[in-house]
């Protein structure tokens, strides 16, 4: 049986969760909310007396520095994109946690300002990760158009999948993506 919900113990709540996970402002709120959520069912709380208490502590949380939606996804966009994510796919991951439109884009244009081409780059991560175009062994060919449904599954657009999966020197493309000459 989930806890009755109290300001102290939402805050409380909100403080472990930091500890264990960076979270933006919405993801924080949407915890919490769940939270409340439980307590409304099993103990008869208010949800419009929660919902308001959970405002309280993000706002508070938001303006202490706790939960910062800029740095979760500066954090999150490089975490992504050393996985081998694509733009589009880190995009929709941040808009997920709720983070803003005009913050994503910040992000994206950071990860950018570090190497020439980052979708190339993560594009090349991720074929190498999942052995695809020049990372296979074998005949290529024939699974050619199944390597390139994988990237573009992956948030990859098309001129981007196929300069990694028709790379021929895989070492020149890598110097590429990287900016090197």
């Amino acid at each position: 049986m989930p806890q009755r919900a109290t300001p102290d113990g939402l805050r409380r709540a909100a403080l472990r969760y930091l500890e264990r996970y960076a979270s933006s402002a919405a993801n924080l709120r949407r915890v919490l909310l769940a939270r409340v959520e439980r307590s409304a069912r099993f103990h008869g709380t208010d949800r419009e007396a929660g919902a308001e208490w959970v405002d309280d502590i993000v706002a508070r949380f938001t303006r202490a520095g706790l939960v910062d939606d800029k740095a979760y996804a500066e954090l999150r966009t490089a975490r992504l994109a050393d996985r081998g994510y694509g733009r589009r796919r880190i995009a929709y991951s941040l808009r997920a946690k709720g983070v803003d439109e005009d913050v994503i884009a910040a992000a994206l244009d950071g990860l950018a300002a570090d190497i020439a081409e980052p979708d190339l780059l993560a594009a090349i991560v991720t074929a190498r990760r999942r052995r695809l175009g020049p990372y296979r062994g074998g005949d290529r060919a024939e699974r050619r158009e199944r390597d390139m449904a994988a990237l573009a599954r992956a948030g990859f657009d098309y001129d981007t999948v196929r300069r990694v999966i028709d790379a021929a020197d895989i070492d020149d493309l890598e110097a590429e993506a990287e900016g090197r000459d």
